[in-house]
């Protein structure tokens, strides 16, 4: 194979450099194979590709060209989605979610912004495309559905890792109405739907409460399965960064060096604002009251291409409108909405590539004034025994006096950002007595224990969200503890205790204890509701309890999920004070109805019905229920398991099949040198082929982690392969 691809690239490598004069600047295969040369990757016994260069440019270059060999079509997915055009791939349908990106996402601005970035920026950027453009020149066979080529300053599209951007918060239903045909909001965007929390885990413990003295830091990201790789990038220029990369990007996103390690969770700011504009007509435009002032309505002409079903291309062409706070993306009671959010991709790019070579607490805080990181909270330790809970940095200050959770009056200059907050203000903890912190996409008063912020000293627009059943679980698990070790963390990690059914089923008890002797229902669920009562709230692959509770539970997330939502509360809080008896003991009815119709039992061991299966590396999931799978025995983070396992039944299956939640977690000691160990879901590679495709998916389901091999000693005896890039 490999003689096969030099013999694909080497005409055209020839031809070119042959007729490019001797003092012309190199030709772009020429430059290829030069940075090329300066490139290893080894890959390990689990395929993830280890990354050695002699400047970062070169270790950028590697780990774009790695990525690029194990899933091509998941980056290619991620830049459609980043620049729009994901509708010339997959059809008109997806014009909308184009639309929504480019109102921010102008190519010709990036270019500008492309130009007038650093040069160190700009030659990692290059590098980035390069290795993308070396690898499709290597590889003939594989062939992208749009992006046949890559720009530099593509880059700057697709500049924060997180499950979901900031710009995913506008509704595309909201989108469609405003500027096309009006449509009704979907069952995922009404909550009707149980969705797996999109956030994370991090913890950090402190020396003080660690046998060997040494910090800790877990690193557990719930996305999408496959939603990254795992990689470790080092040059002769200081970098040397290990963990885990969303696919496209050139930089480690949750991961740690040498000394230091940083874990990001969706936070539970609300920093992306709403503005309800009145706006009139003004001679063959608009205007928009702000103050005394009409000022204009922004235009801009925006045209996006679409795959027909026959395969050729259409194009719809819009006119878009913005505002000083952003651009319109709805309709609300007669106003027009303008959405405002972070859109600083340079300093964005520039946060979450320098923070990977931040040693200590400082140097990484010292990056972090650049104020580019908008929805990520930040779990972090180090070698020096520094730990800290960070909120994101990029938090606009406003009057305290509005509800910015919901759209304000975009006609009053009160509600204007006015500018952004420093570091300092920010709600923030770091060397707690406590001796550890955590996030669990909940708020931050609950970061240190009774080290935490107190919510009363800061506006409440630093949390619009409150507290979580894992946050719950993870108080629990911390507090009071010592003598902590990587196992014991990892242990911690998979605690299997349920507090969202500690809150949930004494009212479900109570609802059938009140029953008179004679209702139907008293008999029908006394069984269901003693296999419950005696329950421990603990998740296990044998445990028919657990799948009782969850089958009830999801089904009344499904009744109140949108209701919960418009309150913006937490949907078992809601389920626990809102819903009633009568509520609560139907959906109990269904959910042993439900089990009995398709398991022919209502008792039914947990890992009979959850499980991990991965038949192809489609990135529309499907499933099979006569395919083989592996039982999960972790539940929904929605309960509060720190594990978390989001699945539901699919077309054609009974069981659940999981989609997202744990996709990698890796546990980091700290020290004179050190020490990690990690597990992703399924495996490194998407090619169906390669026995990387699912190697890991055994260890994944029963949270056996594996050794990290940092140093380059670690890695003997345990490589696969190593080349150069295009060898």
């Amino acid at each position: 194979m490999d003689q096969l691809l030099r013999r694909a690239r080497t005409p055209f490598i020839m031809l070119a450099l042959l007729t490019t004069a001797p003092s012309s600047p190199p030709t772009e295969p020429a430059r290829w194979e030069a940075q090329a040369a300066r490139v290893t990757i080894t890959r390990d016994e689990w395929g993830i590709p280890h990354i050695r260069g002699t400047s970062d440019a070169d270790a950028v270059f590697g780990l774009i060209y790695a990525q690029a060999e194990d899933d091509f079509p998941r980056i290619e997915a991620n830049y459609l989605t980043a620049l729009g055009r994901t509708a010339e791939a997959e059809g008109e349908e997806a014009i909308w979610a184009d639309l929504r990106q480019q109102l921010f996402v102008d190519p010709v601005d990036l270019k500008v912004q492309y130009a007038a970035s650093p040069a160190w920026l700009r030659t990692l950027m290059q590098a980035w495309a390069d290795g993308l453009n070396y690898y499709l020149a290597t590889h003939p066979q594989t062939r992208p559905r749009v992006l046949t080529r890559f720009e530099p300053w593509m880059a700057l599209s697709f500049t924060e890792g997180s499950i979901g951007g900031d710009i995913e918060r506008i509704s595309l239903s909201d989108l469609k109405t405003f500027y096309g045909t009006p449509t009704s909001p979907t069952p995922e965007e009404l909550g009707m739907v149980p969705r797996e929390p999109s956030g994370s885990n991090g913890i950090a413990i402190a020396p003080q409460l660690t046998a060997n003295r040494r910090a800790l830091l877990l690193i557990n990201p719930h996305t999408s399965f496959y939603f990254r790789s795992e990689a470790q990038m080092t040059s002769a220029e200081g970098l040397d960064a290990y963990g885990a990369s969303t696919w496209g990007q050139f930089f480690i996103y949750q991961g740690f060096n040498a000394r230091a390690g940083w874990m990001h969770t969706s936070s539970t700011v609300d920093n992306i604002d709403e503005f309800a504009e009145r706006i009139v007509r003004r001679g063959t435009g608009y205007a928009y009251r702000y103050g005394a002032e009409q000022r204009l309505v922004g235009t801009r002409s925006v045209t996006l291409r679409f795959r027909k079903a026959d395969g050729t291309s259409g194009a719809r062409r819009f006119t878009t409108y913005r505002t000083h706070h952003g651009p319109i993306v709805a309709m609300k009671a007669g106003r027009w909405i303008a959405t405002a959010l972070m859109w600083k991709p340079v300093p964005a790019l520039e946060q979450s590539y320098l923070r990977t070579k931040a040693t200590d607490l400082a140097s990484y805080l010292a990056v972090a004034e650049r104020k580019a990181n908008s929805s990520n909270d930040t779990v972090f330790a180090d070698s020096k025994g520094e730990i800290a809970f960070l909120m994101p940095q990029f938090m606009p200050i406003r009057s305290d006096r509005f509800d910015y959770t919901r759209p304000v009056d975009g006609s009053d200059p009160a509600t204007d950002w006015h500018g952004l907050h420093s570091l300092a203000s920010l709600p923030s903890v770091a060397a707690p007595r406590t001796g550890w912190v955590h996030n669990t996409n909940d708020w931050p008063w609950s970061a240190a224990g009774p080290d935490s912020p107190r919510a009363t000293d800061y506006p409440r627009y630093m949390d619009q969200v409150g507290g979580n059943a894992r946050g719950v679980h993870a108080d629990l698990l911390l507090t009071g503890k010592s003598g902590w070790t990587p196992d014991t963390l990892r242990d911690a990690a998979f605690d299997s205790y349920l507090p969202a059914f500690a809150q949930l089923l004494p009212g479900l008890v109570a609802a059938w204890d009140s029953l008179p002797a004679r209702d139907p229902r008293r008999t029908k669920l006394a069984a269901p509701i003693a296999l419950l009562k005696q329950w421990d709230r603990r998740w296990g692959q044998d445990s028919a309890a657990t799948s009782l509770a969850v089958v009830w539970g999801d089904h009344l997330w499904r009744e109140v999920g949108s209701f919960a939502q418009a309150e913006r509360m937490n949907v078992p809080d809601y389920i626990a004070t809102r819903v009633g008896a009568d509520a609560k003991l139907a959906a109990l009815s269904a959910a042993v109805d439900r089990l009995t119709r398709d398991f022919g039992d209502w008792q039914v061991p947990w890992g009979e019905i959850n499980r991990f299966q991965r038949l192809d590396d489609a990135i529309a999931p499907h499933f099979d229920d006569a395919k083989p799978s592996i039982p999960v025995p972790f539940t929904s983070a929605q309960w509060g398991s720190l594990a978390s396992f989001g699945a539901k039944t699919w077309p054609g299956t009974t069981r659940y099949y999981g989609t997202s939640g744990n996709s990698f977690v890796a546990i980091v000691e700290f020290g004179p040198r050190v020490k990690a160990m990690a597990v992703m879901a399924g495996g490194q590679s998407g090619d169906t082929t390669s026995r990387h495709f699912a190697d890991q998916a055994a260890r994944y389901a029963t949270g056996q982690l594996r050794p990290v091999y940092f140093y380059p000693e670690d890695l003997k005896g345990h490589i696969e392969r190593s080349y150069r890039p295009g060898r």
